[in-house]
């Protein structure tokens, strides 16, 4: 299973931006996607994740500029971050887990896509 992210660039703050991330490969089902970033000198951190039953969660500093949705039957997720602040550049990096055919689970990310939110 492979995820393919993109979307990342360069904004103003209060810019916007929309990060997307397509998976392929041998999948059954899909549990759950999540969005995750990493400032330079920080541990990567949750930012947003979905279900399948829709259940987002978020984390506090994001919540309220932040969507994250997902297309099952595309195997794609999306974060739009609106409201950009400085402190939300980092790579982001999608995450998605679930089932193989033949009953195997995977947990995989994707390749990492830079924000930057700069004046």
């Amino acid at each position: 299973v492979q995820l393919q992210a993109s979307g990342g660039g360069s904004v103003q703050p209060g810019g916007s931006l929309r990060l997307s991330c397509v998976a392929s490969g041998n999948i059954f089902s899909i549990s759950a996607v999540g969005w995750y970033r990493q400032a330079p000198g920080t541990q990567r951190g949750m930012v947003a994740a979905i279900t399948t039953e829709g259940r987002t969660r978020y984390v506090d500093s994001v919540k309220g500029r932040f969507t994250v949705s997902s297309d099952i039957a595309k195997k794609m997720t999306t974060l739009q971050m609106n409201n950009l602040k400085p402190e939300d550049t980092a790579v982001y990096y999608c995450n998605v887990n679930g089932w193989r055919t033949g009953g195997n689970w995977f947990d995989v990310w994707g390749q990492g896509t830079l924000v930057t939110v700069s004046s």
